[in-house]
Order: structure tokens, then C-alpha cells, then sequence
């Protein structure tokens, strides 16, 4: 937890989290190299590209994309876009992610196919990474996750008219619902009270006061777990 400051926000900037990713080389059915496709629900996400070479494939209500991803791009999108990364050669991202982190902290649905997304116990049998094994078969089960989720991504794609991509939208807000009081609570302490600090700073400053100026401080950190099995990728990935 980030320490306490009296007349500020002691988070990162703007209540966000990184991680550094490690795109999947494992090869797909489409010969494609990469990570499992998902959507995120209440958060957007950014990629900075940090080394190598690849691209993110987006699917939304407007339709297919493919952003090509270099060292020194970076590339954001918004709650609601499907996105699968594709590693052309050792792609490597610094991912910002809004509200402290919640996309890697259960704002994410895979886009499994239908039958796997009616309920919250059939959903975690099918996407849930055991961390008491080898990694080798933590390994697997990734890969088996990856593989199943791109089949819904691919029917999904594939669908003629927008009520395939509406019912994975229902489906995934069904999934969420239980946990939306908690996602709120950490909106609150993140994003909602970085603005507030915000807000109260710049009345002081316009009332030529400055005492949050006397609280400056300085924290860092390294990654609390590093080669985490991800969606994407392996993460290294901080407590923010």
C-alpha cells in the first residue's frame, strides 16, 4: 500500500499501475504468435513499447483493426475493445493500466466461447492458472487458456452482424456484476482521490497557498513477483 500524505495523493500518477510484459512467442492455430485474446469492462489500458516488434489486434462495435506495434510506440484503447497481441520478435511492453491496476486485478473477461461464459464457476474452471504446480504445467494451462479464448475471438471476428459481439458484451457484464462495489472502492482510493487531491491543491494555490508543498516525498519500488503468468504475456508486475 502506497504510504499516507497529508495534502496529496501518494499513488502513482493519476491513481494508474504498470506492469512490464513479456509477449507470449507461443504459436496459435492461425500462425500467429502471441497473447490471449480478452476485454477489459471499466478500464482503459495503454501500451508503451519497450523493445522488439508485433502488433495489437482490436475487435469493437466499429469493427477489426490491427495497430502495428515498434519500440518507442504507444497505443491505448478504451473499456469494451477486444485486443489480442501478436509478438513479431521479442515484443516487450511497459502496460499502463487504469484504477490502480484493475485490469490484471479482475476487470478483464477472455473471450471464451459461449458456453463457458453462462456462469462465475464454469468461467474461473476454464481460466483459472494454478500457482502450486511446476511451472511447467502452469505453463500449460496458459497456453491451453490462450488457445480456447482465441477460439471464441475467432467466431467472434467471423460473425456476421453485431449480436455475436452484443452477446459476449452481456456475458461479461453478467461475470463482473458481484464485484463492481469492490472495483468501485478501488476507483475510489486510486483514480477518484488522485482528481480530489487535484482539486484541492489548486484551490490552495489560488488562494496563494502551498501546504502540500512541504509534504513533497519520493517512493519507489520493484516488482513485487516477476515472470507471472499473464494473459498476454509474462509480467512483472508491482503492488500499486
Amino acid at each position: 500500500m502506497s504510504p499516507v500524505v497529508t495534502h496529496g495523493f501518494a499513488g502513482l500518477p493519476g491513481g494508474v499501475a504498470i506492469s512490464h510484459l513479456s509477449v507470449y512467442d507461443w504459436p496459435a492455430a492461425d500462425g500467429a504468435c502471441g497473447g490471449t485474446p480478452h476485454m477489459h469492462l471499466a478500464c482503459s489500458e495503454a501500451y508503451v513499447v519497450t523493445g522488439g516488434h508485433g502488433a495489437v489486434q482490436t475487435l469493437t462495435a466499429s469493427g477489426y483493426e490491427v495497430t502495428p506495434l515498434q519500440a518507442g510506440a504507444v497505443a491505448w484503447f478504451t473499456p469494451g475493445t477486444i485486443h489480442r497481441l501478436v509478438n513479431e520478435g521479442d515484443l516487450r511492453i511497459t502496460v499502463l493500466m487504469q484504477n490502480s491496476g484493475l485490469p490484471e486485478a479482475g476487470d478483464a473477461v477472455l473471450t471464451l466461447p459461449p458456453e463457458y461464459l453462462t456462469d462465475a464457476e464454469t468461467y474461473a474452471r476454464a481460466t483459472a492458472i494454478p500457482t502450486d504446480v511446476p511451472e511447467a504445467e502452469q505453463e500449460r494451462v496458459a497456453r491451453a487458456r490462450r488457445d480456447l479464448a482465441l477460439e471464441g475471438y475467432r467466431a467472434l471476428r467471423e460473425a456476421e452482424g453485431p449480436e455475436a459481439l452484443a452477446a459476449f458484451h452481456r456475458a461479461a457484464a453478467a461475470l463482473v456484476r458481484p464485484w463492481i462495489a469492490e472495483w468501485r472502492e478501488r476507483w475510489r482510493r486510486g483514480a477518484e482521490a488522485s482528481a480530489a487531491a487535484t482539486g484541492v491543491q489548486l484551490d490552495s494555490l489560488e488562494r496563494g497557498e502551498f501546504p502540500h508543498l512541504a509534504d513533497a516525498a519520493v517512493w519507489s519500488e520493484q516488482p513485487a513477483a516477476r515472470g507471472k503468468f499473464g494473459m498476454c504475456g509474462r509480467l512483472d508486475v508491482y503492488g500499486n
